[in-house]
């Protein structure tokens, strides 16, 4: 039988922001986004190194103790993992009969048809939100939303979400940006938090390596209180947030 493979960027096995507990991160080549934000834009490319679904259940093996004692896991992400939904769903698969915990990282950008082979193998979803408004996620991302806020809509009806957001100072932190987060999150059919991500600019040497120009040129990392805003107009709202450190 021909073994199944997809096509990666690189791999994690100690990360520990990515989902609960100690998780193995596998980053997927290949993004249909084009953020102005991104920190690995090195990702986007589909790339030509590959892996197998029995090379991936083997290396988990090696570290297994820790993510099961940790209550971790796999984690999928990217680039974005679900423009490979045939490879997502046969890790996922595997580790479910295995009993590894699964975490879906995902910007939502693909068709809903790509979510029905990867969410029955699926604990938990990590959604990426880059922007609510059209226009400003168009800028953003340079990409439409409609399908992503339905695919949103989809995973939340299947399974509890984490909905992150990157914190973008002067971008997407204003009152009216936060309220359409929390209009959409009150939307969900499903139980939904929203994790906070602060912008940074780490990812501006890989913009230099690429031959690109750093496209938020200007914009300052997102402090401390740039987050707490955020956190407060969201619990107005009666939204459940999580605050992590980075931003993706």
């Amino acid at each position: 039988m021909t073994q199944q493979y997809g096509y990666y960027h690189s791999i994690e096995t100690f990360g520990t922001v990515d989902g609960r507990g100690i998780r193995y991160v596998l980053f997927l080549g290949g993004c249909s986004l084009g953020c102005k934000f991104c920190h690995n834009p090195d990702t986007w490319v589909r790339g030509d190194k590959t892996i197998t679904v029995e090379a991936v259940m083997a290396d988990i093996k090696k570290y297994r103790r820790y993510y099961e004692a940790s209550g971790g896991g796999i984690t999928l992400s990217g680039g974005e993992p679900l423009l490979q939904p045939d490879f997502a769903a046969a890790v996922f698969k595997r580790c479910r009969e295995q009993k590894v915990h699964t975490t879906l990282d995902t910007a939502g950008n693909y068709p809903a048809g790509h979510l029905d082979k990867v969410l029955p193998y699926t604990d938990a979803v990590l959604f990426s939100i880059k922007a609510v408004d059209p226009v400003k996620h168009h800028w953003l991302t340079g990409a439409d939303n409609t399908r992503i806020l339905a695919n949103l809509q989809k995973v939340s009806a299947a399974m509890p979400v984490t909905v992150r957001y990157v914190v973008i100072p002067g971008i997407t932190n204003s009152r009216e940006d936060i309220h359409a987060l929390a209009g959409l999150i009150k939307t969900l059919p499903g139980q939904a938090v929203v994790e906070l991500l602060p912008y940074h600019t780490f990812g501006r040497k890989k913009w230099a390596e690429l031959g690109k120009p750093y496209l938020l040129e200007g914009i300052p990392d997102a402090v401390p209180q740039d987050v707490a805003r955020v956190q407060a107009l969201l619990k107005e709202q009666d939204i459940d947030v999580l605050y992590e450190t980075m931003a993706g």
